[in-house]
């Protein structure tokens, strides 16, 4: 009998295995088999298992054409977060700087921001009916395998039609259906890594892959030493053209250029921990008169903006999202963040003194791992994610008069940054078009 001994084997034994599965040679009660097969080939299933086109959004493109043309064409797969989107977003627009002749399509989860954030940006994109695999035992894993077959054959429809030279995985769960189909198919791929420990997708992927992108030193203990180069991450080109725009924006928000301004962002989701912990001190940074400029992703906007309403000489900012984050950088004397990859890329790039609390809801515990290569550069300031709410609003008090640390933070933080990540990583991947 067939034993799965971890996730990754089941991974790979779920794909090779999807047409035997969907079949009508599916063995188990039968029950189980109509209600499975039911589930999978539904028509009322749609928005899960559609045709090529019917779940692009419209951003003034026409997929038929991007189909038809003659031009070169690129697919990047991945999302879930801004961190993985945004980068994904300025690797594109790298690729169109360098090559005219060309076509990108976009390929994300259904439900997740990319589906809104990428036609935003200007480029088509197609859902599949994917989700993470849960490590522990849950309802929503009943599913997982019939959203992997769902994926794997909604991949191959676009990858078929599409036709595309090559395929970007930028992590996020989309990534590992279209890179998989693509590597199958003999089109070459790269996968972007932004993480200094790599994600369960990208490490299933690194054996068949062309190229693979890292953005920290030793990745080689992850994957092929051959395959890596080292490009950092990429980061939106506003983020790094900041010099000049202090003014513009104080004006923006609508703060004062003589007092002290805090950052606050727990990703583009938001972070429970970081929204707490600010809320419970607002009372003492207001006596502080610092200004503060709050991103509390969606669910938390609400309850932020109601606990401000007591402050009435402004200064704070509430926003579930902050669109203008080349402001927000260009007016903050210090940030307080989470430690995905972009977002420490980014503080590396506008060279700002940081706060990091990891998350520690993240597969492998990453965030520490990211936070702790600035650490040991003297680079960032750590608060565990659990000391935070005792911790974080002093430390943050502190360090905003300290200007000596503020200076060394500051001085170290910039020489961890690499200035053109994105135009190595577009090059990388024109390289292999050109194979």
């Amino acid at each position: 009998m067939f034993k799965i001994n971890n996730i990754s084997n089941f991974f790979f034994w779920l794909i090779n295995h999807e047409r035997i599965i969907v079949s009508s040679s599916f063995v188990g009660p039968a029950c189980i088999k109509k209600a499975y097969l039911n589930l999978f080939l539904s028509s009322n299933q749609s928005q899960r298992i559609a045709s090529f086109g019917s779940n692009t959004l419209n951003s003034g493109l026409n997929v038929t054409d991007l189909i038809n043309s003659n031009r070169i064409k690129i697919i990047i797969s991945g999302g879930g977060t801004g961190g993985h989107i945004f980068p994904a977003i300025a690797i594109a627009n790298a690729i169109k700087k360098i090559e005219k002749n060309i076509d990108i399509l976009f390929v994300g989860a259904l439900g997740k921001m990319e589906m809104e954030k990428v036609p935003a940006a200007g480029y088509p994109i197609e859902g599949l009916w994917i989700s993470g695999l849960q490590r522990r035992l849950t309802m929503d894993n009943l599913s997982f395998p019939f959203k992997i077959i769902s994926s794997i054959t909604k991949a191959r429809k676009i990858i078929n039609e599409f036709k595309p030279d090559v395929v970007i995985g930028v992590g996020g769960y989309a990534s590992g259906p279209m890179l998989y189909v693509a590597a199958k198919k003999g089109i070459p791929t790269l996968i972007q890594e932004q993480n200094s420990f790599p994600g369960l997708t990208n490490k299933i992927l690194a054996k068949r892959v062309d190229k693979i992108c890292v953005a920290y030193n030793g990745m080689e203990k992850y994957f092929p030493k051959e395959k890596i180069i080292l490009t950092g991450n990429p980061v939106r080109q506003d983020i790094q053209e900041i010099a000049n725009k202090r003014e513009q924006a104080l004006e923006f928000f609508g703060l004062h250029k003589n007092k002290k301004t805090l950052l606050v962002i727990g990703g583009s989701l938001g972070s429970l921990t970081i929204n707490q912990s600010i809320k419970n001190g607002l009372d003492k940074l207001n006596k502080k008169s610092i200004q503060i400029i709050w991103q509390t992703g969606k669910s938390f906007y609400n309850e932020a903006k109601e606990s401000i309403n007591n402050f009435e000489n402004g200064g704070i900012n509430v926003y579930d999202f902050i669109n203008k984050m080349d402001y927000a950088y260009a007016v903050s004397d210090i940030v307080i963040s989470r430690a995905g990859a972009s977002a420490i890329s980014e503080l590396c790039l506008v060279e700002k003194p940081v706060i990091l609390i990891p998350s520690p809801n993240v597969a492998e515990d990453h965030q520490t791992k990211n936070a702790m290569a600035l650490v040991h550069n003297e680079a960032a300031i750590l608060i565990k994610d659990i000391e935070a709410n005792q911790k974080l609003i002093d430390t943050a008090i502190d360090l905003l008069w300290n200007e000596e640390l503020k200076d060394k933070l500051q001085n170290n933080i910039s020489k961890l940054s690499i200035r053109n990540s994105v135009d190595i990583i577009a090059n990388e991947i024109l390289m292999l078009v050109k194979k």
